[in-house]
């Protein structure tokens, strides 16, 4: 049985997920053009130095493409997403030359489980000894390695998750509070992140974002590994729209122009270049243009 517009609408309703409705009244278009680097763009090749973002935390990522996250506090730190399990040792390079220690590492969290993103848990909860956070939808395919992922594909050292979060839970270490928010769609546990932080004695909100993009060689409609993904994917564009965000922050690096901020954070910007509310709403109408040219498409092809 083939899927409509109609479909995807009354499964926004019968799920409970009303925002999503709000999708397919926008006809906002996107005034950027986010493009993934080539394969040999050094941004995903070359290593990168950490650096403070802003408040406590810092970037620790191996790659500007594959960023991670940490926040540290005087009761321990929290790292978000481990990438590829060759790059960790950077990563722990990374932490040490910012003068912290990756054993005050207590909580482990994902943004979603792709190999790109948690392919280093194992061996990071190992060199640690750090808790694993995960939500219920992709707590199961961390454990597996990957084999459980809809798209069956990306493979990963299986590794432990400690404990399953809950949407809207909030994580507390020391000082910082994080939030989590599932915006599923890209996976079905697919998860945002977003807290308070201070820069120059003024409060911002901050999210680190999960969920924008569409799997690349997935069928959007009709999946039957993924059924409901046209609505998760419209819901999660309707509630990314009205969290309050003011430092954007992403997964990969180009969804926020990671290199151009760093830059010029480095060179002594009067203001912090990562403070871009515009760019974080740019960004979702630029990724909805994307999902629903998809959704078109393939509802016309299926007619």
């Amino acid at each position: 049985m083939s899927i409509t517009l109609s479909d995807v609408l009354a499964g926004c309703r019968a799920i409970g997920q009303t925002l999503c409705l709000a999708v397919f009244c926008s006809m906002a278009t996107a005034q950027v053009v986010l493009e993934s680097p080539s394969v040999n763009d050094p941004q995903r090749t070359e290593p990168v130095e950490p650096f403070k973002i802003m408040d406590d935390l810092y970037f620790v990522g191996a790659r500007l493409h594959l960023p991670s996250y940490l926040f540290t506090t005087p009761e321990g730190h929290i790292l978000i997403d481990t990438t590829f399990d060759e790059l960790v040792p950077e990563i722990v390079t990374n932490i040490e030359t910012l003068g912290f220690s990756v054993e005050d590492i207590k909580l482990m969290l994902a943004s979603h489980a792709h190999h790109d993103h948690v392919g280093g848990h194992a061996s990071m909860r190992e060199i640690s000894g750090a808790m694993t956070l995960a939500t219920a939808a992709d707590a199961d395919v961390i454990e597996s390695g990957g084999k459980t992922d809809f798209r069956d594909r990306g493979l990963w050292t299986p590794a432990v998750v400690d404990r399953i979060i809950e949407d809207g839970e909030q994580v507390r270490l020391g000082n910082r509070v994080l939030t989590a928010h599932l915006t599923p769609g890209h996976t079905k546990g697919c998860t945002t992140w977003t807290t308070v932080v201070e820069e120059q004695g003024e409060q911002y909100d901050l999210a680190i974002v999960c969920g924008f993009r569409l799997n690349t060689n997935e069928r959007l409609v009709g999946n039957p590994d993924f059924t409901d993904m046209p609505q998760q994917f419209a819901w999660s564009f309707a509630r990314l729209k009205v969290l309050p965000v003011d430092v954007f922050l992403g997964v990969h690096g180009y969804w926020f122009d990671l290199k151009e901020k760093r830059e010029q954070l480095l060179s002594g910007s009067d203001t912090n270049p990562f403070i871009d509310p515009d760019g974080y709403q740019q960004a979702i109408r630029f990724w909805e243009d994307a999902y629903l040219d998809r959704l078109r498409q393939e509802l016309s092809a299926g007619e």
